[in-house]
């Protein structure tokens, strides 16, 4: 096993959070500072200006946002919102929505007449979409065209513009059903669809080159006022949609455009909220602001209650962790939790509080931390959870304060007390293992080793309790304990006055073997010498690990493997440097070859025979037949015919086509990788040949002329002389069979005679030479 040191500095760190949950839900959308990160945002959309701008003024936008905070719709829903349309040519419009919260992977639906919402030809509606309201200036929302289902009657592309229509919920290609609309101005044709005469106007506020208008006062104005009442006579709900509405100046409206629509659809568990606009060949800027979610049956709702606190203890310099939990409280309505916990120093601050409806949705940051001269008082973040942290000097005294719970649909109890009394804190305690002294956080061990943990304090402790992995470990009540599994282990002592001294914390883990890779088998390509075996295993480290070699009657360690002398089969193991157990073998093995493995060839033209220039040399168009003269050990042949050329041929022909120097090199391997090579050169230096025969017979059967042997000629002359110098024969006929020995058709004495050549090659060069012959009778 081995201990690892412990070199840090405690840090406490807190963490502050402005925390939304449940109703009310409130989104001014103001600027990217103040918004919450709750709020998702794509597409075209994006903070301009203090409001949420869905689109620009150009074609072919699609922008949308949601809070992804889960409300739960048991007792109804009222959202309210001022929206924005204005600026462009008319088109298309925007959509609330609501969808399931527990969706995965949540998508719009379709956009252009489909707002985001519903199905568009091939596009899939909403995922887990449960109510869609457009607010439609263009007209397509309402009608059947581009998939959807269902809309006002009439021909499925016929436009409905400035209506407000509701669609249900669906699930890909199928449902988003046509549930209700109204028309809110009539153009014409369409009155039995449409508002009142008295009551109509339109859903944007101007055309090109209008501005947004955000005073009630002017013409222009639009805000929404949206409640589904639960339904009392069966499922789903009364959707009832008012509008403030301003067509003159100074004299905004609130018109009722849907004053109760049955929605017989039942609701998912939770639900999220949202809004989605699109452009197409029209367009117009959208934009929406200060959005406010709450609980539409309010007067259905109670208040929560709380508990008093009383004698709860606490250690003085510690961060003391506490719960009041749902089940210690009374939560009356319906699927509700506590959502938020605030502290108070008195009733009257509780009292005070302000009534606006956003602020009671929200964990207010003044209240989560209460900071006395006792200590300080912090609210957690899931749900009933804090910390109260004594500061010092205060040992045997009580501190009381007030808190506040609020449950999910924003209902707060009326304020209930609790009182802490502040102890002394026990001196620390620190664990170590197996008797070092030394702090450590981290003991390695072997498989089926152990490590026992032994405490050190500097007063009396009265109890123990050991953990694991932050559990209590069952029956562990002493002073040490022995640890034999994987975990990270601490020691809680507690003193006379129960204030537990919690020590440094001790992971125990049990490594797994490296993997390794190595290759085998390791040779020795030179006769009786050692091999590094070291070499053949990838990231070779044995600062980390320990390597061991065995086998052979041989066993070596680490940097003893660079010298292994004797072939044979060997077994290697892995370990970590600080541990004392290796791995499984692996079996590997070990060859030196006894025998030098030595690379040789010979070369010769095809034909001829020739060797090279001394016999006459080689032509370009002679093929070259190579022969390999290695070690028998060779088993493969790898030819460089140093012409960009290659064989793995034993014995190749090539042709080289040209003349010049070329290197050629033989590479030759054994049966076990063992490489060697040779190099020779080949040089072609002649483009033609002659070659002189030194005597003849004219009277045998062969042999009976006189004829240089010559090759890539283009011309040539050749020429007999008699000893005297006298000419005898003469010819340039390239084809000639050469001279029979005659003159003037007598056989001539033996003897010696003398030839001249003059030629010319085909390459131009050209060709001289002189010599002396026998003819013999």
């Amino acid at each position: 096993m081995r201990f690892l040191l412990i070199a840090s500095v405690l840090f406490f760190v807190f963490k502050s959070t402005y925390s939304q949950v449940g109703f009310p839900y409130c989104e001014s959308f103001t600027d990217q500072e103040s918004i919450g990160s709750e709020t998702v945002f794509g597409g075209s959309a994006k903070l301009v200006d203090g409001v949420m701008r869905l689109t620009d003024a150009q074609m072919e936008q699609n922008g949308y946002v949601y809070i992804d905070i889960p409300f739960s719709p048991a007792y109804g829903i009222k959202a309210s919102f001022e929206y924005f349309m204005y600026g462009g040519s008319g088109a298309d419009g925007l959509t609330v929505f609501m969808f399931d919260a527990n969706v995965q992977n949540f998508q719009t639906g379709g956009f252009g007449g489909s707002f985001g919402y519903a199905q568009r030809e091939s596009k899939s509606g909403m995922t887990g979409a449960y109510l869609g309201v457009a607010f439609d200036s263009f007209g397509n929302f309402s009608n059947s065209s581009e998939g959807k289902v269902g809309g006002f009657s009439g021909s499925a592309n016929e436009l409905y513009p400035n209506s407000i229509s509701i669609r249900k919920g669906g699930a890909g290609l199928s449902g988003y059903d046509f549930v209700a609309g109204k028309i809110t101005q009539d153009l014409g044709g369409h009155s039995n669809l449409a508002l009142d005469v008295q009551y109509q106007f339109p859903l944007s506020s101007g055309g090109q080159g209008t501005n947004r208008v955000e005073d009630p006062a002017l013409p222009g104005y639009r805000k929404v006022f949206l409640e589904l009442e639960p339904n009392p006579s069966g499922a789903g709900y009364i959707i009832k949609l008012e509008m403030v509405v301003t067509t003159t100046a100074n004299e905004p409206r609130t018109i009722t455009v849907f004053p109760g629509i049955p929605f017989p659809y039942e609701p998912p568990k939770n639900l999220k909220i949202g809004f989605a606009a699109s452009t197409g060949g029209e367009t117009n800027i959208h934009e929406i602001r200060n959005l406010i979610v709450e609980v539409s049956n309010d007067e259905g709702l109670k208040n929560p209650s709380g508990i008093d606190l009383s004698d709860l203890a606490s250690c003085e310099g510690q961060e003391n962790t506490y719960f009041i939990t749902d089940e210690e409280v009374t939560l009356p309505n319906e699927n509700s939790e506590i959502s938020c916990l605030q502290f108070y120093q008195s009733l009257e601050e509780i009292e005070g509080e302000s009534d606006d409806i956003c602020s009671q949705g929200k964990c207010r940051e003044e209240n989560r931390i209460l900071e006395l001269p006792e200590g300080t008082f912090k609210a957690g973040t899931n749900g009933g959870d804090f910390t109260f942290l004594p500061n010092e000097g205060f040992t045997d005294q009580s501190v009381t304060v007030f808190y506040t719970i609020t449950d999910t649909y924003g209902k707060s109890s009326s304020g209930n007390s609790m009182t802490l009394k502040i102890q002394e804190s026990p001196e620390p305690i620190s664990i170590f293992g197996d008797g070092d002294p030394d702090m450590i956080e981290e003991v390695r061990l072997c498989g089926g080793e152990s490590v026992t943990f032994n405490s050190s304090g500097r007063e009396p402790y009265e109890r123990y309790e050991w953990y694991k992995d932050d559990v209590l470990i069952e029956g562990a009540e002493a002073d040490n304990y022995v640890a034999s599994a994987t975990g990270e282990y601490l020691l809680k002592a507690y003193n006379s006055m129960n204030c537990p001294a919690v020590s440094n914390s001790i992971l125990v883990s049990f490594p797994e073997f490296p993997d390794f890779e190595f290759t085998s088998p390791v040779l020795g390509c030179a006769p009786n010498e050692p091999v590094d075996v070291t070499a053949s295993i990838l990231n070779y480290d044995p600062t980390t690990y320990d390597y061991k070699l065995t086998g052979s009657g041989q066993s070596y360690l680490d940097d003893e493997m660079k010298e292994v002398s004797i072939s044979g089969d060997y077994e290697l193991q892995i370990k970590f440097a600080d541990l004392d157990c290796y791995s499984s073998p692996e079996p590997i093995q070990v060859v030196i070859v006894e025998d030098e493995l030595i690379a040789n060839f010979s070369f010769q033209s095809e034909g001829s025979g020739i060797r090279g220039e001394w016999e006459g040399g080689f032509f370009p168009d002679d093929v070259i037949l190579f022969k390999d003269m290695s070690s028998e050990e060779a088993q493969t042949w790898n030819w460089d015919l140093g012409d960009g050329s290659f064989s793995t041929e034993k014995n190749p022909a090539h042709g080289y086509g040209k003349k010049g120097e070329f290197v050629v090199t033989l590479t030759v391997t054994n049966e076990y990788g063992c490489e060697a090579s040779v190099i020779q050169y080949i040089q072609i230096l002649r483009s033609y040949r002659v070659m002189f025969p030194t005597a003849f017979t004219p009277l045998d059967r062969y042999n009976q002329t006189f004829l240089p042997k010559f090759k890539e000629l283009a011309s040539m002359e050749l020429l007999i002389f008699n000893t005297w110098g006298n000419l005898i024969f003469q010819t340039d006929d390239l084809n000639t069979t050469g001279w029979d020995g005659t003159l003037d058709g007598k056989l001539l004495d033996a003897g010696f005679y003398v030839y001249r050549f003059n030629g010319v090659a085909t390459d131009g060069e050209k060709v001289s030479e002189a010599g002396k012959f026998k003819l013999i009778r």
